[in-house]
This record gives C-alpha cells, sequence and structure tokens, in this order.
C-alpha cells in the first residue's frame, strides 16, 4: 500500500471540507470567510500572553504595582522580588479566591514554567483576561543573573 505525500493528503482533506461546507450551506448564502485576525483575536480571548525573563524583570523593576505577581511553585523554594502572593499552582480555589477580578492584570511564575502553565490555562478556563506566565521560571530568573528572595531561610 503507497501512502500519499502529507501535502497531498492536506489537500485532499481541504476540497473535501470546502465541498462539504458548500453543499451544507444554504443556496445564494455566502459562506462566511474566517480571517487570520478572526482566529487570532479567538485565541487571544481564550490564552494567556508569555512573557521573557528580561520583560518580567523590567515588569518587577518598574511596573510592579500595576500586575499582581504570583508565585505558583510548590513547595516553596523562593521567590522573585515583587511578588505580591504564593499559591499553590493545583488550589484553583485559593487562586481565585485571591485574585477576584477575572480582569486585573496578572503574572504567574513558579521553578520552571511548568506549574505557573497549568494554572495560566485553568484561570483562562474559568474567564481570566489578563494573564501572563513566565516559562523557565525561578530557574531562568536566576540563569540570567538576578537573584530569588527566600523568605524562609
Amino acid at each position: 500500500m503507497k501512502l500519499l505525500p502529507q501535502s497531498t493528503l492536506v489537500g485532499f482533506i481541504m476540497m473535501v471540507l470546502a465541498t462539504t461546507v458548500t453543499a451544507c450551506s444554504t443556496s445564494g448564502t455566502p459562506v462566511p470567510e474566517i480571517s487570520e485576525s478572526t482566529v487570532a483575536s479567538n485565541l487571544s480571548a481564550n490564552s494567556y500572553q508569555t512573557l521573557t525573563i528580561d520583560e518580567f524583570a523590567s515588569i518587577v523593576a518598574n511596573e510592579s504595582d500595576q500586575y499582581t505577581i504570583v508565585n505558583v511553585h510548590i513547595p516553596y523554594e523562593g521567590e522573585v522580588a515583587e511578588t505580591d502572593l504564593s499559591i499553590p499552582y493545583n488550589d484553583i480555589e485559593a487562586l481565585t479566591r485571591a485574585l477576584p477580578d477575572p480582569n486585573a492584570p496578572i503574572i504567574l511564575y513558579c521553578r520552571s514554567g511548568r506549574m505557573s502553565e497549568e494554572a495560566s490555562r485553568a484561570l483562562i478556563d474559568l474567564g481570566y483576561t489578563q494573564l501572563w506566565d513566565v516559562p523557565g521560571g525561578m530557574i531562568a530568573w536566576e540563569s540570567s543573573g538576578r537573584e530569588l528572595l527566600n523568605s524562609e531561610q
């Protein structure tokens, strides 16, 4: 059995979808096109943004009062200066109690980025709209030459 190249398969699927949409639409009624901007706005409405370590450091240094900065890492292993809250990533109820305004600007970070990504996705699913995650988290922060605070020492 000979397999079709991927581009041929994708073309075939697109043709079948186009035919199906045309056949299922009411005659005389044009099928609306979905533009890239429509897709982008739908994606951004249901997603969070990411910050590089340098962008995060700039916010911490210059604009921390405009964001709620949350360390979601467990167990506690230190924090970035100007952190407002330390709440476990998997305690969504505690996060939503502490972050009652779903339209407030919020930055989540953890040790490596995995826990903050999970918490970001959960909050987006609950309707939070201004959410930023810091991939690489505290590891990237330290790797960039910056220091962590450790209030438990």
